[in-house]
C-alpha cells in the first residue's frame, strides 16, 4: 500500500528524524512487548517501524524475525488509520484474504495495530498484537493497546530529546572550546 505522496514522503522523513531503523534491541521496549503478549493473551507482540519498503521490528515477543516486506504486512495498512485497526479473522476479512501472512505458513488469523504517533502527527508504524487464532478486543482493550502504544512512542520520543541534547552540548562545549583559545591567544 506505498503510496508516493507528500503525506508519505513527510512522513518517512519524521522516521528517518529518529533514527531508529537497525538500532540495537531496547530493554525497555522489549519489556512492552512481553508485558502486552501477558496482558492480553497473545502469543506475538511488536513494535513496529513501517520503512520505505520493509517493515522492521523494533521489540518483538513471540516471533524470530527482524522485518518483513512492506507489501505484505499489516502494519502498512494500520498506519493510515489514528484509531486500533482491527482485523478479527483475517480468513474472513477481506482485506486480508489474499495475504502472505494469512494464507502462508505463518497462518495469522488475528491482528490488532495502535499507530505510533509523533508529536507532529506522523505514523511511524504501530504496536501490535498478533495471534493465530480468530480474536477480539472489547473497549477497553483497545484503550490499553492506545496506552501501550503511546508509552512505546514516549520512549521512543525521549531517545530522541536525549539525542538532540548531547548534541547541543557537544557544539556548546566546541563553541567555548574556541571562546576559550581565543581569549588565550589575546591575552
Amino acid at each position: 500500500m506505498m503510496t508516493d505522496t507528500p503525506h508519505e514522503a513527510a512522513r518517512l522523513a519524521a522516521l528517518k528524524r529518529y533514527d531508529i531503523l537497525d538500532s540495537p534491541q531496547d530493554g525497555s521496549l522489549n519489556r512492552l512487548t512481553a508485558l502486552a503478549a501477558k496482558m492480553f493473551n497473545m502469543p506475538i507482540a511488536i513494535i513496529s517501524m513501517v520503512d520505505e519498503d520493509r517493515i522492521w521490528f523494533k521489540s518483538l515477543h513471540g516471533l524470530d524475525a527482524e522485518q518483513i516486506d512492506r507489501g505484505g504486512g499489516l502494519c502498512d495498512s494500520a498506519i493510515l488509520s489514528e484509531d486500533v485497526y482491527i482485523v478479527e479473522d483475517a480468513r474472513q476479512d477481506p482485506r486480508t484474504l489474499t495475504n502472505p501472512l494469512v494464507v502462508g505458513e505463518m497462518g495469522l488469523r488475528f491482528y490488532a495495530a495502535s499507530p505510533l504517533t509523533t508529536h507532529d502527527g506522523h505514523n511511524l508504524g504501530t504496536f501490535c498484537l498478533i495471534d493465530q487464532k480468530p480474536r477480539y478486543l472489547n473497549q477497553a482493550q483497545q484503550l490499553m493497546l492506545q496506552d501501550l502504544a503511546g508509552i512505546a512512542m514516549d520512549e521512543i520520543e525521549l531517545r530522541l530529546a536525549a539525542r538532540s541534547a548531547v548534541a547541543a552540548s557537544t557544539r556548546r562545549v566546541a563553541e567555548l572550546e574556541q571562546e576559550l583559545e581565543q581569549a588565550r591567544k589575546q591575552a
